[in-house]
């Protein structure tokens, strides 16, 4: 990084220097813009320095909350590695601007480090307001607003049972879901006589507030923080309210609105609001026109200081533009909002509360369910806002038509099914100037001119800010030309698992005869479908009354190589043996057998990672002989050379554990013994750790179970693979019945839905929804499927059978396991191996040679 210079070095060298002070969402966005024009030190076009007082670069504020549902702080960020190297952006983390000198063009950091500027840019925020009440600097008292927040909250619930949030906005009511996901009981204090005042009208807030107390938390609204108590030791021991009582709390977290950070610009001279905020013109320029505002801290030429993420986007690029000398203007921005609190959707847009002269509200409210639903019309029939709480499906559409009168009756647009609508009203209907993405302003022309969702991503950003309006998106894009699964078929995995389960469907043939593409019905299918639609088959084999083994007549030749012979095939030709070791736990006698095999078959032995013992170098006639030796020591197949489940790892847990607060191993092999078998689009790993110390990597896996004192929290769609990922917590503080119970609904959901050879992990990023649809579907049972998908899991569960175990004792399905079908005694003559580190490993010399053709019943396979 270069120095910076001297207050008595020259203001500037050859090219600009750009000064920016905070590092936010608008901050990266900022810089992002600039890049975008070629103003960056790697083109030559300034210099940029960026002084950021947080410890870390920008990340996403707007998913603070996902922290306590299993993001990490490296998720949210948002700067793509390398993206500062690249352009040459000089990035100071944990060094704040600390004053300003205008005169001499300079901006001295925290460290002391001075910095001169041709431009400054000022892009510091909001800061949480707290009200002036006693007791305000208790311990035990938050605000939040930042990750480091976040963990100090985390860290302090530990020791609290009871927690209290000041203020029932969005923020407000997302730090109690937070709470609430600690294992707090939780209170919600609101000035205001409803929750969330700004965004919902008094209906609104009314179907949010019942929903909200049905989640558990208790909501005080129309009261204001009069104290807040404290022990004799200082720590939060209560809250005082202004209608005389009291409410009992170990923990306060305040949420009651932002202010803007000009504190910066007040001590340098720079024009201020009388209500704060730096004044700014339509091209973010100050009172100094060397020097710019952006964000939340700028009070624009409209009078507003706007506290929404998009309006700050669309003033870092009005700055960006000015700075080479376009025309783009800020003059105010929408303020819609469409957000998911507590699992509940809540939306507004335009003229939400019915501001305007003569309008007229069209209502619906259903308080059974939590739905309410108003749009604010005007006397001709124009769409001047609305209010939805519940259901905001139709938020997409509505929003971009504010302005327009609407096409069809306005009760149509929120009146249930059955009930005289809804109006299917989509997209197509907009105008193309009317904007999809508000985050960063892009509208439905834009969106258009591209025909996949990652080139809309990339060439727009539509669809990376909220994600609200990626469903819009998803139906103004053309459908792919053939979604079928392949040449075969027409339908997709998805539609053929529901043509196999409702039809009842047992064989490959009968399915391609009645549901392939004509020119492919009385063909024999390609290596594409063959697998898949034995995989589906075999999910569902209890269901449709099929065969469960999956080497029983036809099934065999739909199998891959690893499937014919219940084994995974390596490299020289050899196999591998995986016996099944619930979750880790074996007895000694057990591992002498193993031990024994190895020996006696000269095998090459390995524990893996996923807690079993994996044996190498079997010849396809030893299969039988050696599985014949494990069965009887009470062994049964591991299932490593299926698309199925793999393992479930676990840790010792409170059993042997001094930090463990449940007992994981129990655990892990009752999910093993559960899941062994299941037929699935991908494998399936999971891990079962028994405290949040996370010793058996939970959060990688498929499905994940982490302990916590008040029961087990899920997660799911982990990946270690080649493109790791976090799995997200799906549900938290389960009993053994309610864990099992999700899961079985999270993978007989996975099984229905996902695309063949789809990981969960890909999965929950691409099924529309995402992880909320997912959790509305196996936790809430959103579609009413989830009695059919445990049914499904019970029939799997009945219907277990090893494969090894059945394969043995069947002298017609040993016949498969012979190298050669004319020479059955003869052994491949390919399979070499030489020693190394006391046992055996494959010829490597031999394997450089011509390519290893394998010849089974079926044929040659290379």
């Amino acid at each position: 990084m270069p120095e910076p210079t001297t207050p008595n070095s020259p203001a500037h060298t050859a090219v600009p220097t750009i000064v920016v002070v905070g590092h936010g969402m608008v901050g990266q966005r900022f810089l992002e813009a600039l890049a975008g024009r070629g103003l960056t030190p790697a083109a030559g076009g300034a210099r940029v320095v960026v002084l950021c007082e947080e410890p870390r670069p920008a990340y996403d504020r707007v998913q603070l909350t996902s922290y306590f549902t299993g993001r990490s702080p490296e998720d949210l960020s948002l700067v793509e590695p390398g993206f500062m190297e690249r352009h040459g952006f000089e990035l100071r983390v944990g060094d704040p601007a600390q004053s300003v000198d205008r005169a001499g063009r300079t901006v001295t950091a925290r460290s002391g480090a001075v910095f001169p500027y041709d431009t400054l840019v000022l892009a510091t925020g909001s800061y949480p307001f707290v009200p002036p009440v006693p007791g305000k600097d208790a311990r035990g008292c938050f605000v939040y607003r930042t990750i480091e927040d976040l963990l100090a909250i985390e860290e302090y619930a530990k020791g609290a049972a009871t927690g209290a949030v000041v203020g029932g906005g969005l923020l407000g009511l997302e730090a109690a879901g937070a709470l609430k996901g600690l294992g707090l009981r939780t209170h919600v204090v609101e000035f205001a006589p409803r929750l969330m005042p700004v965004q919902v009208d008094e209906g609104g807030g009314a179907a949010l507030l019942r929903t909200i107390e049905e989640m558990g938390l208790t909501v005080h609204t129309g009261v204001g923080t009069q104290e807040v108590l404290a022990d004799a030791d200082g720590a939060v021991s209560g809250m005082a309210l202004s209608d005389g009582s009291s409410l009992a709390t170990d923990l306060v977290v305040f949420s009651a609105g932002v202010r803007p950070r000009d504190q910066l610009a007040r001590d340098c001279g720079l024009a201020v609001g009388e209500r704060g905020g730096i004044v700014v013109d339509e091209q973010c320029r100050t009172s100094d026109p060397a020097v710019l505002a952006i964000g939340e801290c700028a009070l624009a030429a409209d009078g507003r200081v706007y506290g929404l993420v998009a309006p700050g986007y669309e003033m870092a690029e009005a700055a960006a533009e000015a700075l080479v000398g376009g025309r783009s203007a800020f003059t105010g921005a929408d303020l819609s909002t469409k957000l998911k609190l507590l699992g509940v959707d809540v939306a507004s847009f335009g003229d939400a509360h019915g501001a305007a002269d003569g309008s007229l509200d069209v209502v619906y409210s259903d308080a059974r369910s939590g739905v309410y639903k108003k749009l604010v019309i005007a006397p001709d029939g124009t769409l001047l806002g609305g209010v939805l709480v519940g259901d905001a499906d139709q938020y997409g559409t509505l929003r971009p038509m504010t302005g327009a009168v609407l096409p069809v009756a306005p009760e149509q647009l929120v009146l249930p099914a059955g009930a005289g609508g809804p109006v299917a009203l989509g997209p197509s209907a907009l105008p193309d100037e009317a904007v999809i993405c508000s985050c960063h302003n892009v509208t439905k022309g834009a969106v258009c001119e591209h025909t996949t969702l990652p080139e809309v991503k990339k060439c727009t950003k539509a669809g990376t800010g909220c994600g609200g309006c990626l469903k819009v998106i998803g139906q103004l894009l053309p459908p792919p030309e053939d979604a079928g699964l392949c040449g075969c078929f027409p339908y997709s995995r998805s539609e053929l698992y529901e043509i196999v389960r409702t039809l009842r469907v047992t064989s490959f043939d009968e399915l391609l005869d009645s549901h392939g593409r004509q020119e492919a019905r009385g063909g024999d299918g390609c290596e594409v479908c063959k697998p898949t639609v034995g995989s589906v088959i075999a999910s569902l084999a209890p269901a449709v009354g099929a065969s469960g083994y999956v080497l029983d007549g036809e099934q065999a030749a739909l199998q891959d190589t690893n499937d014919h012979f219940l084994a995974n095939l390596q490299r020289n030709g050899s196999y591998s043996i995986v016996p099944r070791i619930p979750g880790g736990e074996i007895t000694p006698e057990k591992l002498i057998v193993i031990g024994e095999v190895a020996r006696d078959f000269g095998l090459y032995t390995k524990i893996t990672g996923g807690q079993r013992i994996d044996l190498f170098g079997a010849r396809v006639d030893q299969l039988p002989l050696i599985w014949t030796r494990l069965v009887d020591a009470g062994f049964e197949s591991g299932h490593a050379y299926g698309k199925s489940l793999r393992t479930v790892k676990s840790c010792v847990g409170q059993t042997w554990c001094r930090y463990g607060v449940q007992d994981s191993v129990k655990m892990a092999i009752d999910l093993e013994l559960r899941y062994r078998g299941l037929r699935s689009p991908h494998k399936l790993k999971s891990a079962v750790s028994g405290c949040t110390r996370e010793c058996a990597e939970a959060r990688g896996k498929d499905f994940g179970i982490i302990a916590t004192a008040q029961g087990w929290n899920l997660y799911v769609g982990g990946n270690g693979g080649a493109t790791p990922r976090h799995a997200d917590l799906l549900a938290q503080d389960l009993s053994d019945a309610e864990l099992v119970r999700l899961i079985d609904r999270f993978l007989m959901f996975y099984i229905r839905t996902a695309d063949r050879l789809e990981r969960t992990s890909a999965w929950l990023e691409r099924i529309d929804g995402g992880l909320e649809h997912v959790r509305d579907v196996v936790v809430h049972d959103s579609l009413g499927i989830c009695e059919e998908l445990e049914r499904l899991m019970a029939g799997h569960v009945a219907g277990y059978r090893d494969e090894w175990a059945e394969t043995i004792n069947d002298p017609e399905r040993l016949r498969r396991f012979v190298t050669f079908v004319n020479a059955p005694e003869a052994p491949d003559p390919s399979v070499r191996f030489v020693p190394e580190r006391d046992q055996i490993k494959p010829d490597l010399e031999l394997l450089a040679g011509p390519v290893l053709a394998v010849r089974t019943l079926e044929g040659t396979a290379s």
